[in-house]
């Protein structure tokens, strides 16, 4: 099983006037945290889009083709890219560009986003969210298989055998699925026989087993080779010396995002025991030292009938920088020879 970092690449809080200056110490934090990756074996890296002031990551293609030139063995993927409010056309151009730097190591994991500013933002409308998805996925898979493209659609001007550079210099361009909850998310990626990503980032996992199996079954009734399915998770994680002095250190940053995300969304404050409720045995957090995490992660294997990756989202920003590059250390060092021996 591959065992893998996730980051939104949070930003380091301060003045308006020093945005720059924090955010450039940020960006040289996140090549620290992605070298050390690359270093004790973590097998994969990826780097969500946002567009909210807390977080960098609204390019994650220049920051990944930043971590490919620090790097030598470790995937880069986004996690995801926004592809409803992108053109599918940059996308792969980027990505493929990041595979040449990268000598093979890119992928692209998409979906339509858990935040909604870079809808406004491009000028696309909300109402459109499921079909903008849909049609933007058919022609990115379309560039992924034909150099010289032919294709129409809805809300994209269409292609008449253009020619779209360059190509990866991987053989087909790998491309995930990002999916939260919804069934037809799920359907839709067996249904293209895509591997797929899926979002724990609360409740028991578990309770994702019956949506992991309709994947698995739309590929089936669709004439996928049931082999070649592939199931990956992103999770909440962070990892040190102690359960204890990990569950303490996430906390307050945990609370803090989370706070802030619901008092846009209606939810209530987060509790000290709602959050170690997540970090207990049944919850979806990895949380804890090396040997609790790597249970955790075969737990949450076995609860959805077997998976090949799991990424643990360490976004950084609040939570000590040294803090962080422990963590990964753990994560490479510890975690991951444990998970696979």
């Amino acid at each position: 099983m591959q065992v893998g970092i996730d980051s939104f690449v949070g930003a380091i809080a301060g003045p308006e006037e020093k945005a720059g200056e924090l955010g450039a110490l940020r960006v040289q934090q996140m090549l620290e945290e992605v070298e050390l990756a690359d270093r004790t074996g973590v097998d994969v890296y990826g780097i969500g889009e946002h567009h909210r002031v807390e977080y960098i990551a609204s390019s994650p293609a220049i920051l990944l083709a930043a971590a490919a030139a620090h790097t030598e063995k470790i995937r880069l993927t986004s996690a995801v890219t926004v592809l409803s409010s992108d053109d599918p056309v940059r996308v792969f151009q980027q990505f493929a560009t990041l595979d040449l730097i990268s000598k093979g190591r890119a992928e692209i994991v998409v979906g339509r986003g858990s935040f909604t500013e870079s809808y406004p933002l491009f000028g696309f409308d909300l109402r459109h969210y499921d079909e903008l998805f849909s049609e933007k996925l058919d022609l990115l898979l379309k560039l992924r298989e034909e150099t010289l493209v032919t294709w129409q659609g809805k809300h994209r001007a269409s292609l008449t055998g253009q020619g779209v550079w360059p190509r990866p210099l991987q053989a087909k361009l790998p491309i995930r699925l990002g999916v939260g909850g919804t069934p037809e998310s799920f359907a839709r990626a067996g249904i293209l026989g895509l591997p797929l990503t899926v979002a724990i980032i609360g409740g028991e996992p578990h309770r994702f087993r019956p949506l992991v199996d309709l994947y698995r079954e739309a590929a089936k009734r669709a004439g996928h080779d049931p082999a070649t399915l592939d199931v990956a998770v992103h999770g909440i994680g962070f990892l040190a010396d102690t359960d204890k002095e990990a569950s303490d250190t996430l906390y307050p940053a945990h609370k803090e995002t989370f706070d802030r995300i619901g008092r846009e969304r209606g939810w209530g404050p987060q509790s000290r025991a709602q959050f170690d409720a997540q970090v207990s045995p049944r919850g979806s957090f990895f949380v804890g030292a090396p040997t609790t995490v790597a249970e955790k992660i075969w737990a949450t294997s076995d609860a959805l009938g077997g998976v090949s990756r799991i990424t643990l989202m360490i976004s950084g920003g609040t939570i000590p920088h040294e803090k962080q590059l422990r963590s990964i250390e753990l994560l490479g060092s510890e975690v991951r020879p444990r998970v696979n021996a």
